[in-house]
């Protein structure tokens, strides 16, 4: 099944999604996904604001975008320890991913050479390629937040509770080919 998934590592829900996309791709699952880079520091962009993309800098989550999109494009074999690594940088030790030398301690412990990074993203290919990933979500399907599935050009907006569980996923994305579907949303999260 090929599908695409919206990212930010600022949202936990975004992991929790990218990590049973991982963990279903670890167990064999036959899924082609497509990460597509998605910031939510330009959903709460004025608009007399300049874009995240033309003065990221200080822009949360902006940075750890561009290392995830470089090493995703440059790297794809590494792309899953360097996915989970940023993501654990932000939730389980509560780093600032506007600090690089954050996100530089994520990718070296996930295996990955941080120096070949950074000169990924100085040549500003990354931070372009958020522009238009960012970009083409909103604008082709009106996506608003992550993480967003997009299957056969539908899109959908999915919070899983439970981090990384491939069962929830699967069940998720038998009902994302379901186009008659238009919402299903819990009013109150039962616990």
């Amino acid at each position: 099944m090929q599908f695409a998934m919206t990212f930010d590592y600022l949202c936990p829900f975004a992991r929790n999604a990218s990590e049973a996309v991982l963990n279903g791709l670890d167990d064999g699952r036959d899924w082609q996904p497509r990460f597509l880079a998605f910031s939510l520091s330009q959903i709460h962009t004025g608009d007399d604001e300049p874009d995240v993309w033309d003065e990221p800098a200080n822009k949360s989550g902006v940075l750890a975008l561009q290392w995830g999109i470089a090493v995703r494009d440059n790297m794809p074999d590494q792309f899953p320890s360097v996915h989970r690594a940023i993501f654990a940088a932000r939730f389980d030790h509560g780093g600032d991913l506007k600090d690089e030398a954050v996100i530089r301690e994520a990718v070296t412990g996930a295996g990955a050479d941080a120096h070949a990074i950074a000169e990924l993203v100085a040549t500003g290919s990354p931070i372009e390629t958020l522009a238009a990933e960012h970009t083409e979500s909103v604008a082709k399907w009106s996506v608003f937040g992550v993480p967003t599935f997009i299957v056969d050009d539908h899109a959908t907006f999915i919070r899983f509770i439970s981090r990384g569980d491939v069962d929830d996923l699967q069940r998720a994305l038998e009902l994302l080919t379901w186009t008659e579907l238009n919402e299903f949303k819990r009013t109150v999260i039962p616990r």
